[in-house]
């Protein structure tokens, strides 16, 4: 309600226009925001992680206590906003619950999964916080089932559909693959993702452009797409559903379509096309990481390079280019978009600091008051013949009674706010140790 008061035209301003805020608390290498919008989770250089409040952009919590002891790669939250799941370069994935953070008899580390070696990223199924799909580094990926003390690990094939049918190789079955192949021609997965809302499909990214699909009940292969010919660094899936950005090393991002992939039973019919490439074709910039906004009309990318500092924003039904956000004064690694508060978040390479840039309204007194005028000087008022007119008081009360015929609703809060969120459901809030 607030934001249409101060701007009943802010509803259109679907990205960030300016750097508004700098948070700096430790050095911080990756950032992620709560589906509401209410907390800011960043994963620092010496392995802890620290918990902002969007609303007073101040850290409220810091763990420490039980953490990792090397630079975090992944941080994801879990929908509701009490489970954490966090990666690190020490070989360790752990999952936190945050009713427990404050409470000095507990420890908020529920569950904790020890790999081979170091984790490239990690990611969360959007239903289940005790389910998770990681990508090693110089292994296969891994799904992770955590409901019960000891983790249930499955490994999952990282060959392309079309080269297992071709040498004739079990689909479920990747163990021997690292003894078949030459190091030089075996497929590494670099990045997994699930689908959002429902989580039935893992998409994959191989470090020979390949993507992989998975369907998540049975962990098998659906389907496999040549998508560009060098390592995939990222893989982006809009909150709806329908749109696929995949960052490749070849300073390309491609943006892919996605098909209905539940009602479409048979994988052969699936259909995946590049709607867009996005690139810098002057400078041939590198792209560090990328975010869709809340319903996929928007792209940001940042940039990789010491000569470049910006946020590049496209409009992804044209494939345009429509606004570069300016502002630090550093290269930015990792970039976020909190969808509820229409802020994008982005971190500083050398000094670890976090740049949040937003939508800056200005104050519109004329929603208030639809009789109030703005101006810019000083003008001379001429009152008209009848503004001192005596009105006849039937006259009156019958446009006030018709005024007030409009029947307002004081008992049920609104279903959605200015910009089409559902704020019926509850976040789960944080407790704070003031002390």
């Amino acid at each position: 309600m607030n934001l249409s008061l101060q701007d009943p035209f802010s509803v259109a301003k679907e990205y960030p226009e300016g750097l508004t805020h700098t948070l700096q608390y430790g050095h911080s290498v990756i950032l992620q925001f709560t589906d509401r919008g209410d907390y800011l989770a960043s994963g620092l250089a010496d392995g802890s992680i620290i918990i902002y409040d969007m609303i007073s952009s101040a850290p409220i919590v810091h763990l420490d206590t039980g953490c990792h002891v090397r630079p975090i790669t992944s941080l994801n939250w879990s929908s509701c906003g009490r489970y954490l799941l966090s990666s690190s370069q020490d070989w360790y994935v752990k999952l936190w619950d945050f009713s427990k953070v404050n409470n000095s008899e507990e420890d908020p580390v529920i569950r904790q999964v020890k790999f081979d070696g170091p984790i490239w990223g990690a990611s969360l199924h959007p239903d289940d916080p005790y389910v998770f799909v990681a990508s090693l580094f110089d292994d296969s990926p891994v799904h992770v089932d955590m409901h019960e003390e000891v983790a249930k690990v499955t490994r999952l094939t990282t060959t392309p559909l079309e080269n297992q049918d071709a040498l004739g190789e079990d689909v479920d079955m990747d163990d021997d693959e690292p003894k078949k192949t030459k190091r030089k021609d075996r497929h590494m997965t670099l990045v997994t993702t699930f689908t959002p809302n429902d989580g039935g499909y893992i998409f994959t990214g191989t470090s020979k452009g390949w993507v992989n699909i998975f369907e998540t009940k049975t962990l098998t292969i659906k389907r496999s797409i040549k998508i560009a010919n060098s390592n995939i660094k990222h893989l982006v899936i809009s909150s709806n559903g329908r749109k696929l950005a995949v960052n490749s090393s070849d300073r390309i991002i491609r943006q892919v379509n996605l098909p209905d992939l539940i009602n479409i039973s048979d994988a052969n019919d699936w259909e995946f096309e590049i709607d867009h490439k996005y690139q810098d074709v002057v400078n041939r910039l590198q792209w560090n990481s990328m975010s869709y906004n809340h319903n996929g009309e928007f792209l940001v990318a940042s940039t990789y390079g010491q000569s470049s500092h910006d946020l590049y924003v496209w409009e992804t039904s044209m494939g345009s280019l429509i606004k570069i956000l300016e502002g630090a004064n550093e290269e930015l690694i990792d970039v976020k978009w909190n969808y509820s508060r229409c802020t994008i978040g982005s971190i500083g390479l050398d000094s670890g600091a976090i740049y949040l840039w937003s939508v800056v309204f200005p104050q519109k007194w004329s929603a208030l008051a639809p009789d109030f005028v703005e101006i810019e000087e000083n003008i001379e008022y001429i009152e008209g013949e009848d503004e001192f007119d005596i009105i006849d008081d039937n006259e009156l009360t019958k446009k006030r009674l018709e005024e007030e015929d409009f029947n307002v609703d004081v008992v049920n809060g609104d279903l959605v706010d200015a910009r089409g969120f559902d704020i019926r459901r509850k976040g789960f809030i944080i407790p704070i140790a003031y002390e």
